[in-house]
């Protein structure tokens, strides 16, 4: 997997919000897809850490789409040395280059990724899945488990419920998503190349008996064992 050599992870706290601010206006968000349908592989990532032992693990999953069977899994270790310091609004600076390791260990190139985290629904509109996305050159879907940045009405309490998540201006900048009854709803928002409403169908396909789409469920799972 190609990947864009656009900074060096090891920067100041300032340095790297001068980092978002200059790569902001490269993003693309129109989609590269004119259905889903053309999706045939999928990948989850997730970072766990684990402070006793001062290390970070990058885990990443790759299945096929929608069926969602299990293609590969591979991960990466980081020392606590290398690892930023947790900053609201600069996580792909702590988890962007262990996640970078996992991903270039796959044997084949998925056609989307969902990252846990922001995407456009961030104070400067270049969170994770965003950043990640320009840097790896492939579609990219923002879930998180809870907001950073924007104003939302709660969605209804049914599946497939959402209301749109926007900005101080009124600006959309993603949604706020249900994906089971009776359970608090994930903020999904675009990261790279993808629109929001394929965002939401796509998020909704991988969701089935659990709150978080399966992406993103395996990988954290290979994470906690990892640790």
């Amino acid at each position: 997997m190609k990947v864009k050599n656009l900074h060096s992870w090891q920067v100041s706290p300032e340095k790297a919000r001068e980092i978002q601010e200059k790569l902001r206006n490269k993003v693309v968000l129109k989609s590269s897809f004119k259905s889903i349908s053309e999706i045939g592989f999928i990948a989850g990532c997730d970072v766990g850490y684990d402070e006793k032992k001062g290390r970070a693990y990058g885990s990443v999953v790759l299945l096929t789409f929608p069926e969602l069977k299990l293609v590969e899994k591979k991960g990466a270790m980081e020392a606590s040395e290398r690892i930023f310091p947790y900053l609201p609004g600069l996580l792909t600076f702590r988890e962007g280059s262990v996640l970078i390791a996992a991903l270039r260990k796959l044997e084949r190139s998925p056609d989307i990724i969902i990252f846990d985290g922001q995407g456009i629904a961030h104070p400067v509109r270049f969170g994770l899945a965003t950043h990640m996305g320009l840097l790896l050159g492939l579609p990219t879907i923002g879930c998180a488990k809870s907001i950073l940045y924007g104003r939302y009405e709660e969605p209804v309490n049914l599946k497939g419920a959402y209301t749109f998540l926007k900005d101080e201006e009124g600006e959309l900048i993603g949604a706020v998503l249900r994906t089971k009854k009776n359970v608090k709803p994930i903020f999904v928002s675009q990261g790279y190349r993808i629109d929001l409403d394929q965002a939401l169908d796509i998020i909704l396909t991988c969701c089935r008996r659990e709150k978080i789409p399966e992406p993103l469920r395996l990988a954290h799972l290979e994470t906690v064992q990892a640790l």
